[in-house]
């Protein structure tokens, strides 16, 4: 089960939503229904699946229809046609049809939300804010005030626990809703370009601060975004809109290398891709390496050999008949002591490997980089074509 999938889904604001959804279906753009109708289209045909423990990045320009689909969540946008599913206590539930009860159950423990404006509450302290939620759910003061401390600690505002938010920074009352959220614990956070009101430094920092949450905590998050950067940087998934309409969804590596249309292209064309790609776009996979008995050649003369286990994983290195060194690299940021890359003949890294750090890593080696799976198996190599090829974005060849 997803954590949220949209099936077909149409929005319209407006009187003459039949009339709105006939048009709809006869592929009319939303200009030609607004001169029609007087309705105006927030979505179109939109189908996608969330699933649990990603980050769902939706960005488009302004007016694309992002923020229409992600309130149609939690029906603070009503759907006219199609359904939302949301998992909501191991059930399948149809936010969109279900009754009154139900959807408070949801918004009150499944599906919590960050806007863009923090949507705090200024006659409240920062830890009567991040508490909101659960004194609406009724939870008893003692156990509150220990969730509330432990997600200010979470998020770094222990100190400011007191405090009114019109004495914090935006960043920080920006972390004062992330901390409203977590408190409730919903499964699904929906955010609402939660960082655009907020300066580079900050954003680019909250960016941070929220990805290494998101490796602890493991919600399920759908983001809205107008900025590719921020996109590319926080999205397991993205989807492009446009006009309401989904034209393109996928990982940042689909959308870069493989964009949809002249819309997207638009969009991807000055991204660098050493922020974007990684081991698994640029590799020459392992199948396609030449073999000899229980090793696999890594140049041309046959000289650079890597013995395979049963497994298929590296245990040992031969350079012109002697015996190499390998060091193993960690993360996908490559991370290795300066001295073992020295010492090193070969590298070994994760096969999610970041372009950017593949760079780096062959400054300490000559021979290609060996990129294995999460169980050690060897999966592929990146040597400098690869690297080139992946800079040019020419994967075909």
């Amino acid at each position: 089960m997803s954590a949220v999938e949209f099936r077909n889904i149409d929005i319209v604001f407006g009187s003459q939503q039949k009339r709105a959804l006939a048009l709809i279906d006869e592929g009319r753009t939303r200009d030609q229904i607004l001169a029609e109708t007087g309705a105006v289209l927030g979505a179109a045909g939109v189908s996608l699946k969330i699933e649990r423990g990603e980050i769902c990045v939706l960005m488009g320009l302004s007016g694309s229809g992002k923020s229409t689909i992600l309130r149609a969540i939690n029906r603070l946008n009503e759907v006219a046609r199609g359904e939302v599913i949301v998992e909501h206590r191991g059930k399948a539930i149809d936010v969109a049809h279900c009754d009154e009860e139900t959807l408070r159950d949801i918004r009150m423990h499944t599906v919590s939300m960050v806007f863009q404006q923090f949507g705090l509450l200024p006659w409240r302290t920062v830890r009567d804010n991040v508490g909101f939620g659960l004194e609406l759910r009724g939870t008893p003061l003692a156990e509150r005030n220990r969730i509330v401390d432990e997600k200010l600690a979470m998020v770094g505002l222990t100190n400011w626990a007191g405090k009114y938010t019109h004495e914090l920074s935006g960043g920080m009352q920006q972390r004062v809703g992330l901390a409203r959220a977590f408190a409730t614990d919903a499964d699904i956070l929906l955010m609402d370009e939660p960082f655009s009101a907020l300066d580079p430094l900050i954003r680019d920092k909250l960016q941070d601060e929220l990805l290494d949450l998101q490796k602890r905590i493991q919600k399920t998050i759908v983001f809205v975004s107008h900025d590719l950067d921020e996109a590319l940087k926080l999205g397991n998934t993205i989807a492009i809109m446009e006009g309401g309409r989904i034209v393109q969804a996928g990982t940042a590596e689909d959308i870069l290398l493989r964009p949809a249309n002249a819309y997207v292209a638009e969009f991807v064309k000055h991204m660098n891709p050493l922020n974007v790609l990684r081991g698994t776009a640029v590799m020459r996979p392992a199948a396609s390496l030449t073999r000899e008995g229980d090793s696999v050649v890594l140049d041309k003369h046959g000289r650079v050999r890597v013995k395979v286990d049963g497994e298929n994983r590296p245990i040992a290195l031969e350079l012109d008949g002697r015996s190499g060194i390998m060091a193993a690299a960690d993360g996908d940021a490559g991370v290795i002591d300066d001295q073992r890359a020295q010492e090193a003949d070969c590298i070994v890294a994760p096969v999610d490997l970041r372009l950017k750090a593949a760079i780096e890593l062959k400054r300490h080696t000559d021979l290609p980089i060996l990129l294995v799976d999460n169980l050690g198996r060897l999966a592929g190599l990146c040597d400098d074509d690869e690297i080139y090829r992946g800079l040019l974005r020419r994967l075909d060849g």
